[in-house]
């Protein structure tokens, strides 16, 4: 005599169609090589204040900032930009935001060709685990960005309500 199966032979389409719904969305981002755009209003809103409607590209900033951060209070950040840096072609300004400060545009270092280098470095607070924007200004109207993701283990930058 057979023992009745506990488990029923209809599978759980639930459960499937649960996972089938988190594979999607978990390699959606590397199925759909779009710009890389900031996650959070805030960031977006001073983003735009600062680009308007130009477009933006990748490549000619290198920003260096810890991928791993045991305090967010004081984080070593670094910046440089490809340029000439003559009269005709030098770097105005770059703007560094991180999405997940209360006040997301952290600092604007502004240069002159006369500056030599359009390099920067600073120790900042991070308010979270989050991404870094650096986001540079050239003299002849473009704009041109990059990124670094970093953990933040010990939080700064917080509200006492």
């Amino acid at each position: 005599m057979t023992q009745p199966n506990k488990r029923s032979d209809i599978p759980n389409l639930g459960r499937r169609l649960y996972m089938s719904a988190l594979g999607v969305l978990g390699i959606s981002s590397w199925m759909m090589p779009l710009m890389a755009i900031a996650k959070k209003p805030e960031a977006m809103e001073a983003i735009t204040k600062i680009v308007g409607s130009s477009p933006v590209r990748d490549g000619r900033v290198k920003l260096i900032i810890p991928p791993l951060v045991e305090s967010g209070n004081l984080v070593v950040l670094k910046v440089s930009i490809e340029s000439p840096m003559t009269s005709s072609d030098y770097v105005k300004a770059v703007h560094i935001i991180a999405e997940g400060n209360p006040l997301p545009n952290i600092f604007t270092a502004y240069f002159t060709p006369r500056s030599g280098r359009a390099d920067v470095t600073t120790r900042v607070r991070l308010a979270d685990s989050q991404r870094v924007w650096a986001i540079a200004q050239m003299s002849d109207g473009s704009f041109w960005q990059t990124y670094a993701d970093t953990l933040v283990t010990l939080s700064a930058c917080t509200e006492l309500v």
